[in-house]
């Protein structure tokens, strides 16, 4: 167990400073993650919301893609949040040709399922996981789920004019959202992530 863990946000582009923030609010200390040698000295990682396609060709010009894959791998706890949520999916429908998702999440994600800037919209959602009342779910270009394979546990779900789509998942030290949390003042989602660092998978 990680009593008093760090953890990183992925600095590339996006809302890292709202995560940092919401990180320290659940009482944990938050660090930007701009490098190889940055993500090594943290013990769990958020993957924020902004351009998947542009944090995934800046990874890989940073040369961040690799280590990123390797900590998954070696089982770093990660949670992504919107274009988070794209990055750590086996599978993206609707994406560039040439983007490269970290993987590690066995689900199927449609980006910009949700529709445009102009289609961002809010609402309550049940997530048992972190009690009642609901959290206040803030969307914004966001993906949904379309299938999860073996092992993944949807966490919420959203029911709206597009049917009942998956919102939240996680399998064993990877979590993710297609919605900002960092964005409410709810800082549920990341202590939950917290906890996850803290006890492991």
């Amino acid at each position: 167990m990680v009593t008093d863990p760090t953890i990183g946000v992925l600095a590339l582009q996006g809302d890292v400073r709202e995560h940092l923030t919401a990180l320290r609010a659940a009482g944990v200390t938050a660090v930007p993650v701009k490098d190889a040698a940055a993500l090594a000295a943290v013990d769990g990682l958020v993957i924020p919301g902004g351009e998947s396609t542009t944090i995934s060709m800046l990874a890989i010009r940073w040369g961040l893609m690799a280590p990123l894959r390797q900590a998954v791998a070696d089982g770093m706890p990660m949670y992504g949040s919107c274009a988070g949520m794209i990055l750590l999916a086996d599978t993206i429908l609707d994406g560039r040709a040439d983007q490269q998702p970290i993987g590690g999440l066995d689900m199927v994600v449609r980006r910009n399922a949700f529709g445009r800037q102009v289609d961002s919209f809010e609402a309550d959602v049940p997530f048992p996981a972190i009690g009642e009342p609901p959290i206040r779910a803030v969307f914004i270009r966001a993906p949904w789920v379309e299938s999860i394979g073996v092992g993944v546990e949807v966490l919420a779900r959203v029911d709206g004019p597009r049917g009942d789509r998956i919102v939240a998942v996680r399998s064993g030290s990877l979590m993710a959202t297609s919605f900002h949390p960092e964005l409410t003042g709810d800082h549920r989602v990341h202590a939950l992530f917290a906890d996850v660092v803290r006890h492991g998978a």
